[in-house]
């Protein structure tokens, strides 16, 4: 039947690798479930009209068997009282309820065999269903984790390099050079701020040290 296509047809696990190429699987996935919801609804209809055939058909089947019976207790009463004439006509009627016998009790199995046929797709189907609606949550984690993962990688491979790095070496060489004016500016300062009786004193300084190394030094050359 074309209600259970999708039993058919397209399995759980053809839906399930469907699924894992699509682009954005839970889209894929939630239509799937709205289709079969659909479907599922239109099977439980078509089931049910097949139920009701099977029902009516063994209703039909038990009255005539209920028929039959009773036509075969009338024709013994026809007989004791002696109503041969009526005894014929019980027994004839008894032979078309028997024919109606046969016919609604081969019906009914053949319906009843079909709608217990149905009955196991319809349970497969609501299992198929539910299967999907499970699946659909770890579906979405699992999208919804590789996208995340895909998003730090993009920018974990421009993390330090490109622009940013560059602009840090800038920033480096800025603030060397800048240090280096500070500190140029510093000697700078202190050579200007000394007084002339500071310079003096230094030149005193650097005469003593002068001074002591020379005798030093001729002391050695004695030896």
């Amino acid at each position: 039947m074309s209600l259970f296509k999708r039993l058919r047809d397209l399995t759980l696990s053809n839906v399930y690798a469907l699924i894992e190429k699509a682009e954005d699987p839970v889209k894929l996935t939630d239509q799937y479930i709205r289709d079969m919801t659909e479907d599922l609804q239109d099977a439980e209809k078509a089931v049910a009209s097949q139920i009701a055939l099977e029902k009516k058909f063994k209703k039909l089947y038990e009255e005539q068997e209920a028929l039959f019976q009773k036509r075969s207790e009338q024709a013994h009463v026809a007989v004791q009282e002696g109503n041969v004439d009526l005894a014929r006509r019980v027994l004839e009627d008894k032979q078309a309820v028997e024919k109606k016998v046969v016919e609604y009790k081969e019906a009914y199995a053949e319906n009843q065999l079909l709608a217990n046929n149905l009955r196991a797709k319809l349970d497969e189907m609501r299992k198929q269903l539910e299967d999907m609606k499970n699946k659909r949550e770890t579906l979405v984690a699992r999208y919804q984790a590789a996208k995340t993962q895909t998003q730090i990688n993009k920018v974990m491979s421009g993390f330090g390099s490109g622009t940013g790095a560059a602009g840090m070496k800038r920033m480096e060489e800025k603030m060397l050079q800048a240090e280096a004016m500070a500190e140029a500016s510093n000697d700078l300062a202190a050579s200007k701020g000394k007084s002339i009786d500071e310079e003096f004193s230094n030149l005193g300084k650097n005469k003593a040290v002068d001074d002591e190394l020379a005798a030093l030094l001729k002391q050695y050359e004695k030896n």
